[in-house]
């Protein structure tokens, strides 16, 4: 019968937190890097999600990796095909959500689909068309200072219309209040209207769930994980869907611990800080790894010794934005980017093959990198360590137990995420 639902995720932590979120739902699931170059084996799969590096790219190749991705899934017989973006609507004037999402309806033949980016649990919301972190407009949460896609405008109707072709809409929330049946019939009467996308309001659970219940049968639909957790519910009553004893199981772990991280999120700071209350850990410096080799071989042997000693152990690039402003201003955005991912892509390679067997990665671009340098292409999606972040197991050709692996948005896990997660570990 093929796969329920296939899924293309524009980063590598965002395909993991929208698996998760189908994983706790009832859903097995298989995350792939990158689309597959020929048939997998999926008899105890319903969900695949395909992870590309396509957030911050040229639209041209995010388009063109997207389409890719959707014609693979369709080969795998999908029902229905979810795009996946953050939860902070990381884009810029020129796409990518936009261009993407008009490109897989125009592929899929959808006149409509719905934009959902909220994640309630996460403090990510949407009143009005505004998208809110926790308290705050996405435009003062911080994201306004995001290195790649800084987010200054906190209206998506507005943020979107000046990426997509097609015209820009609202479901608001007095509409989703009346429920699934009502949000359907009001994205009828918008796409009546030639309304090609829509923004959704969502404060918490149940409009998750009155959108998911309006959207099941569209082609296509986009958003955050947040409304990952509401489909399934929906594919079971079409019968889509059997219910499964953990979904989210994995081999026990093994292998000493590693923490590397690149983002430079709010919480991603706070989160080295409590780690280094308890933990060792080694700072990289993107201009000093421009210098040469000796500040790359410093840190590799620093997480040496101190794996040695029993870890955990962290390498972190991770700054606060005046520093990172600096390194930008004095080698270029996208170089001081590169030096840093192939240095902790280099690093992931060197200690997994000296014995790491739990690995934590910090930041959609670093999980990209960590994720290519260690050759990983399939992932199987274990049980959640917070909100949005699964631990998951990677096979390696040189390994005989497979490696854990948790994928971190630089914006989620609270402040003890990563002491916590190996805690939590089968």
């Amino acid at each position: 019968m093929g796969i329920v639902l296939g899924a293309i995720a524009d980063d590598f932590t965002g395909a993991s937190d929208l698996a998760n979120n189908l994983v706790r739902s009832g859903m097995r699931c298989l995350q792939v890097i990158g689309v597959p170059q020929g048939p997998l084996p999926l008899e105890d799969v319903d969900v695949v999600v395909v992870a590309l590096k396509s957030r911050s790219c040229p639209a041209s190749q995010a388009v063109e990796d997207s389409l890719a991705a959707l014609d693979w899934l369709q080969g795998q017989g999908a029902r229905q095909v979810f795009f996946k973006y953050c939860s902070t609507f990381d884009s810029t004037a020129a796409g990518n959500i936009g261009p993407v999402s008009e490109a897989l309806m125009e592929r899929l033949g959808a006149a409509q689909t719905v934009m959902v980016p909220a994640f309630p649990i996460n403090g990510r919301t949407v009143y009005q068309g505004h998208l809110f972190v926790g308290d705050r407009l996405l435009s003062e949460s911080g994201m306004q200072h995001h290195p790649l896609n800084p987010m200054r405008d906190a209206d998506l109707v507005r943020v979107l219309s000046r990426q997509a072709s097609r015209p820009v809409g609202l479901a608001a929330r007095p509409v989703l209040a009346q429920g699934g049946e009502a949000t359907r019939r009001h994205l009828e009467a918008l796409r009546e209207q030639g309304i090609g996308h829509v923004i959704c309001d969502t404060l918490d659970e149940q409009d998750l769930e009155a959108i998911a219940e309006a959207v099941v049968d569209l082609p296509l639909v986009t958003g955050g994980s947040g409304l990952g957790q509401a489909l399934p519910a929906q594919y079971r009553r079409r019968g889509w869907l059997a219910e499964v004893a953990e979904p989210g199981r994995l081999a026990p772990a093994s292998g000493s611990a590693l923490v590397l991280s690149g983002s430079c999120s709010r919480a991603t700071l706070g989160q080295v800080v409590r780690f280094l209350e308890r933990h060792p850990g080694h700072a990289l410096d993107p201009l000093a790894l421009a210098e040469g080799e000796d500040h790359f071989q410093a840190a590799l042997a620093f997480a040496r010794e101190r794996l040695a000693a029993g870890g955990p152990v962290l390498v972190y690039a991770s700054a606060e934005p005046e520093r990172v402003r600096a390194a930008q201003a004095a080698l270029g955005t996208e170089r001081a980017g590169q030096l840093v991912e192939a240095a902790l892509g280099r690093l992931a390679r060197q200690l997994v093959a000296e014995g790491v067997g739990r690995l934590v990665v910090a930041g959609g671009e670093t999980s990209g990198a960590v994720v290519s340098a260690l050759g990983i292409r399939t992932l199987r999606i274990g049980d959640q360590i917070d909100p949005g972040v699964p631990w998951t197991q990677a096979p390696l050709a040189d390994r005989e137990a497979p490696l854990s692996l948790a994928l971190k948005s630089g914006n989620f896990g609270g402040p003890d995420f990563f002491t916590r997660a190996f805690e939590v570990l089968p």
